[in-house]
Parts: structure tokens; C-alpha cells; sequence
């Protein structure tokens, strides 16, 4: 049988390159000249600088030829479904792929997605327990008075016996359960579908359907959204369920902006019921400049970047080629994307 063609659709070190190689049964397409040159380490969807017309010609020629994809085309991502007659399976570097491929129209093309679901688990873990550490240490009080040369002793809190709460039991809200349990707190999560009187899991103490969200929301020091965004999940955070929440509980946003009413977020941050807010998603992306998110005191803004570390493209390709043995062989692919689902 010959080989796959294998098209690398995005700028990866020449290491990782060399051990998508070593898959036997690949031919590897991989032009780096082609590609967009990355802003930072492991920059997944830079679009400049554009190629001239010649480089295009060859580019799209090679999305013509590949079977397998790394990652999407961001750069011809509106007309994509046209040009990859032949392509069979494409492995995302992400793990919210779904709107992306309703965007350029591919999600219902016969083809097979995989996500990155798990690569980013442990990074944006962290950002979640930075951000309770943040909160519980008060570490806006301290640059504040750090920036006014002001020395005042005072008394924060700590992080045993409070109860976070994380919508989304996934690959990364588990890992968010499990590292606040290590630091003594309770965790209470949801799922998608719970059956009834099922209540247990193993990485919370308490399990909730994502229908019915009260008791989650009343409980909560620190409200984590970990879920992917889907019409389920669209809009599933609004007024009331804020509300919901005791005063002074902190609101943490892994997920998509989208899942949260943006605006019903800033008034409960204005009104001082919520106490603040470390946000690495938002509505519109880049966060525009008249949002008073960029001002507010007590809130942290992260660029979409919460998931993104320096061993990124080293996970990545570990993925990516056990899939490509799999794919291979014929077996089934990790994280298949479900198309009913949306993740």
C-alpha cells in the first residue's frame, strides 16, 4: 500500500517534525516557508505574513494532496472545504473545535476530527488554582498597595474547606477537581448526562446534572467553568444563575466566553457580588478596548492563553502520532470529535 501523505498545516520545531517522520507508512508534507511564522512559542493560528501568489499555489497544492492533516489552514479557513478534496482526517490542536468547523463548513463533511482534548488539561488546571491562590491570598489588594509604596499588614485566606465548583467534568475539569482536593477543598461538578441517583465520582464529592445547576452554584467559594461550548452550554451562565452564587464567590472562565452572559457577569462584578474574576475567555476575541473588563480592579484578564505552555507542540505531537499509528492500523482515534455532541 503507498504511503499517506501527511500535511503538517502548522509551524512546528524541527525535533517534532522529525518524530511525525519516523511514523512508518507517511509520506510527510511539511514546507515551513509556507506557513504563517508563529508569535510566540506554539502559536497555533498566527495569519501573517500572508505568502505571495506563487507560494499560494503550491500551498493549496499540497492541501490538495494530503490525506492527513495536523491542525487546520487558518489562513484559507473560509474557503477550506473547497480545497482538500482528499483529506480523510484532521487532527485539531485544540480542544473547542466545534464551532470552528461550523464556521468553514465542515462539519458535515465525510471527514474524521480529533481534538486535543487533555494536551491542555494540566496548564489550564493551573490557571484555575493560580487564580484561587490569587483570590485567597488577595493578590489584588497586594499590587495595589505595592504600587502606592504603601505598607499596611493585613489578613487573607486560605484555600481548605472551601468548595469550588466546576461545570464541566472533562479532561480539564478533572484536573481542576483533583488539584484543589490536594490543597483540602471540596469539588462539586457537573456532567452532561448523570443518571438518577447517580451521585458518585471519583474526582468530586459531589456530582450534579448540568440541568440543574442550584445546588452547584449555592455552594460555591470559586464558580469554574470548564465546558465546551455547545447550544446546551451557550448562554448557560446568565443573571440568575450569577445570582445564585453566595456573595463575595469568585467566577473562573476556562471555557468559551460565550458560556457565560457577558454583560450580566460585568454588573455582578460592579454591583459587588461577585468579589472578582480571572477570565482567559471572553464574548469577542481580542477583548475589545471599550470593555470595562481591561479596568476593573478585580479582574484578570488572560488573553486566551491559559492553555498555552512552552510543552505544548511536545504533547501534541505524542498525540498526534499515537493517532497516526492508530489510523494506520485501523483502529479507532483518541479523542474523536463527535459531530451530535460538538465536542
Amino acid at each position: 500500500m503507498a504511503n499517506r501523505n501527511v500535511l503538517i498545516a502548522t509551524w512546528l520545531e524541527p525535533e517534532y517534525v522529525a518524530e511525525i517522520r519516523k511514523v512508518p507508512g507517511i509520506d510527510v508534507l511539511y514546507e515551513p516557508d509556507l506557513l504563517p511564522k508563529p508569535r510566540y512559542k506554539c502559536d497555533h493560528t498566527s495569519l501573517a505574513p500572508k505568502r505571495d501568489e506563487a507560494g499560494e499555489r503550491r500551498w493549496r497544492s499540497l492541501l490538495a494532496k494530503a490525506e492527513i492533516h495536523f491542525d487546520f489552514d487558518h489562513t484559507n479557513i473560509g474557503e477550506l472545504k473547497n480545497l482538500i478534496p482528499n483529506t480523510k482526517w484532521i487532527q485539531g490542536t485544540s480542544a473547542g473545535i466545534g464551532q470552528l468547523l461550523v464556521r468553514a463548513g465542515l462539519i458535515d463533511r465525510p471527514i474524521t476530527y480529533t481534538t486535543a482534548s487533555g494536551v491542555h488539561a494540566t496548564a489550564l488546571s493551573e490557571f484555575a488554582i493560580m487564580s484561587m491562590l490569587w483570590a485567597a491570598k488577595d493578590a489584588f489588594h497586594m499590587l495595589r498597595e505595592q504600587k502606592a509604596k504603601h505598607w499596611a499588614r493585613t489578613c487573607a485566606r486560605d484555600l481548605p474547606g472551601r468548595t469550588v465548583s466546576i461545570v464541566g467534568l472533562g479532561k480539564i475539569g478533572r484536573a481542576i477537581a483533583q488539584k484543589s482536593r490536594a490543597l483540602g477543598m471540596k469539588a462539586i461538578g457537573t456532567r452532561r448526562v448523570v443518571r438518577p441517583g447517580e451521585t458518585d465520582d471519583p474526582d468530586v464529592d459531589l456530582l450534579v446534572p448540568q440541568t440543574n445547576l442550584e445546588p452547584l452554584l449555592r455552594a460555591a467559594d470559586f464558580l469554574v467553568l470548564s465546558c465546551p461550548l455547545t447550544t446546551e452550554t451557550e448562554g448557560l451562565i446568565g443573571a440568575k444563575e450569577l445570582a445564585m452564587l453566595p456573595r463575595g464567590a469568585w467566577f473562573i472562565n476556562v471555557a468559551r466566553g460565550p458560556v457565560v452572559d457577558e454583560q450580566a457577569l460585568i454588573a455582578s462584578l460592579r454591583s459587588g457580588h461577585l468579589a472578582g474574576a480571572f477570565l482567559d475567555v471572553f464574548q469577542t476575541e481580542p477583548l475589545p478596548a471599550e470593555s470595562p473588563l481591561w479596568e476593573m480592579p478585580n479582574v484578570l484578564v488572560s488573553p486566551h492563553s491559559a492553555s498555552t505552555v512552552e510543552r505544548e507542540n511536545e504533547r501534541l505531537t505524542e498525540l498526534f502520532c499515537d493517532n497516526l499509528g492508530r489510523y494506520l492500523r485501523g483502529e479507532a482515534l483518541r479523542n474523536a470529535f463527535d459531530k451530535e455532541k460538538m465536542y
